[in-house]
Order: structure tokens, then C-alpha cells, then sequence
């Protein structure tokens, strides 16, 4: 094989190749989390990832964070947030699905990962200021939410790895997500992968990123212009009276 061929073949391996139920996995729609229709998909038919980034969107409830949270666990990734070598937590809240789920890696694919989860990211930074690193890492606490997560973009999605995020766009302006959105597909180009639960149908909009919508039927591949989330976005954009004058008639 010439050299860019084996550059070539090197790059199409990724961390995350599928995601199965384990053998102790219980059978979908008894206990929770498995009621969630998503889940129980999940469970049954299991999950493959491409390569690049792949979105999760639906809405509150659907099970997108869920199951985002459950794959980073099962990939070893702390469960408030950070890499492989986090270990902190403040008040364990995470479901038992990780528990269940099987992680079929790519071979020789890299081992880095991080979980980003906004709900947990001040508990993280405390961490980090109790537990130094290698990395010269900014004064989290000092900074603006958004600050802050840009800040760690800088340092810690800088490798080819496996990054889970749980809706990111939590903390970040309009500019913040587009920024987002191109260190997302620099991890792309570079051969990483991207697992991530939204709300943004910006952030959603990344060329060539696979999208998953999340709902009552479960999970289904979908692309960004059918995406509810946009329909319902271009309508309240086109004509925001229409929704507020039945919420606050």
C-alpha cells in the first residue's frame, strides 16, 4: 500500500464503530430508562457511528442526553464531564445504561476522549483548579460561561479522539456556535469523532455531519432541512406573533 493510501486508511478508522446491548442489558420498556423509545431502539438494534460527527436532536425528554451520556460512560469517560483520566463528582446522577451498552472500537483508532455536558461544566472546572494538568488552562471560574467553554475547546479538543457533548449551545452566543461548529469539523477532517445531543438547528448544521432525530418512534436518520427543530424555527422566526400571542393573550 503507498503511503497515501495507508494515510487514507488510517483516517477512515474511527474510535466509535457501534454501540450493542451487553448480555445483561434488560429487555426494552420495563425498567427506566428502557421505557424511552429511543432506548429501547438502542438496546434492540443497537447503534453504528460513522466517522465525523453524528447529532442527536429532539426534544426535552426524547432521551438524546440519555443516550449520550450512556455511550461516553460505556467509552470510560467521566460522568460529570472531562477525559478518561477525570475522576470527580459532586452528586451522581447518571442512568444505568452505560451498565448495558457494549462499545465496538475501532482498531487502532485513538483512546482520547472527552465528555462535555454544560449542566456540570462549573463542578468540572473546580476540579481542574483542585487537580492541575499539563495543560495551561485559563482561570475557568474567572471567565463568562461561553468564555469558559471556548476556552477548553483550545486545549482539550485537539487530538483525533472520540468527543461526546451534551447540548454545548447551552452557554454559547450566536458567533460562540459557529466557532464551535468549525472546531467540530476540524476534529472531523483530522479523523476524530463527534457525538453530540442539541437543541441548535446552527449547530445542527454542519455539512456533512449524520443527524438523528429523537422522538416518540425512536431514532431516525433524518437530514437538516426535515428536521422539526428547523421547521419550527423558520416558522417562529417568520412570524413570532403568531406563537406569543396565544402565550401571553
Amino acid at each position: 500500500m503507498s503511503a497515501d493510501g495507508q494515510a487514507a486508511w488510517m483516517r477512515r478508522r474511527h474510535p466509535v464503530v457501534a454501540v450493542t446491548a451487553n448480555d445483561d442489558a434488560p429487555e426494552p420498556g420495563g425498567r427506566w430508562p428502557t421505557r424511552i423509545p429511543a432506548v429501547a431502539q438502542l438496546l434492540r438494534d443497537g447503534m453504528r457511528l460513522s466517522a465525523g460527527v453524528t447529532f442527536l436532536v429532539g426534544e426535552n425528554g426524547s432521551g438524546k442526553s440519555t443516550i449520550v451520556e450512556g455511550i461516553a460512560l460505556a467509552y470510560g469517560l467521566s460522568p460529570e464531564g472531562g477525559s478518561r483520566n477525570a475522576r470527580h463528582s459532586t452528586r451522581p446522577t447518571e442512568s444505568p445504561l452505560s451498565d448495558w451498552l457494549r462499545i465496538e472500537r475501532g482498531i487502532g483508532a485513538s483512546q482520547w476522549g472527552f465528555f462535555l455536558r454544560a449542566e456540570t461544566m462549573h463542578s468540572f472546572y473546580t476540579y481542574l483548579e483542585q487537580n492541575p494538568s499539563s495543560y495551561a488552562d485559563a482561570p475557568f471560574h474567572e471567565m463568562s460561561h461561553g468564555e469558559s467553554f471556548l476556552a477548553l475547546l483550545d486545549t482539550r479538543f485537539d487530538s483525533p479522539g472520540f468527543y461526546c457533548l451534551d447540548e454545548p449551545e447551552a452557554a454559547l452566543s450566536f458567533a460562540s456556535t459557529l466557532t464551535l461548529i468549525s472546531v467540530l469539523r476540524r476534529i472531523a477532517d483530522d479523523g476524530g469523532q463527534v457525538l453530540c445531543a442539541t437543541h441548535s438547528p446552527v449547530l445542527a448544521s454542519l455539512p456533512g455531519a449524520t443527524i438523528l432525530e429523537v422522538g416518540e418512534w425512536g431514532l431516525r436518520e433524518t437530514t437538516w432541512e426535515e428536521l422539526e427543530l428547523v421547521r419550527h424555527w423558520r416558522s417562529f422566526l417568520g412570524d413570532p406573533d403568531r406563537y406569543l400571542r396565544h402565550l401571553l393573550d
